[in-house]
């Protein structure tokens, strides 16, 4: 690949010249293949694996929350919507199973999904369709 400092286009030797905002697109499309690959691999096997509380109070630990709220009521629907978004965008499968409750992200999903990072929320409804037919039927 060749690249000259100033010009709009990118070479790949023995092809046609890419532009700048073909480059991004592809560069974009590699990216959300690895994020969802990434979130997909730390999915339960089945929705039923997510034994989390219902309600309560619950303790997020540093390496899921390493900024900000820690500490989310899960009787508070805003704030048991930014435990869901976090565990969901940083938590490991351990994590999936432990703090997430399957009843309660059924009900959530429909309103979840819009707060979720494309990736995520594709690697979710790929692996549990449950998940998207239930968006498409509240909509």
């Amino acid at each position: 690949m060749t690249d000259r400092p100033g010009s709009s286009t990118v070479t790949i030797a023995g092809a046609a010249p890419l532009t700048d905002a073909a480059v991004d697109a592809i560069s974009e499309s590699a990216v959300a293949d690895v994020l969802r690959e990434r979130y997909a691999g730390r999915l339960p096997d089945r929705l039923e694996a997510l034994a989390g509380p219902k309600h309560g109070l619950v303790a997020l630990p540093l390496h899921i929350a390493w900024s900000g709220l820690r500490i989310y009521d899960l009787d508070r629907p805003r704030q048991r919507m930014g435990l869901y978004r976090t565990v969901l965008a940083e938590g490991q499968r351990e994590d999936l199973t432990r703090f997430l409750n399957r009843d309660l992200l059924l009900l959530q999903w429909p309103t979840m999904r819009t707060m979720i990072s494309r990736s995520v929320r594709e690697a979710w409804e790929t692996a549990f369709p449950e998940l998207e037919r239930r968006a498409s039927a509240t909509e």
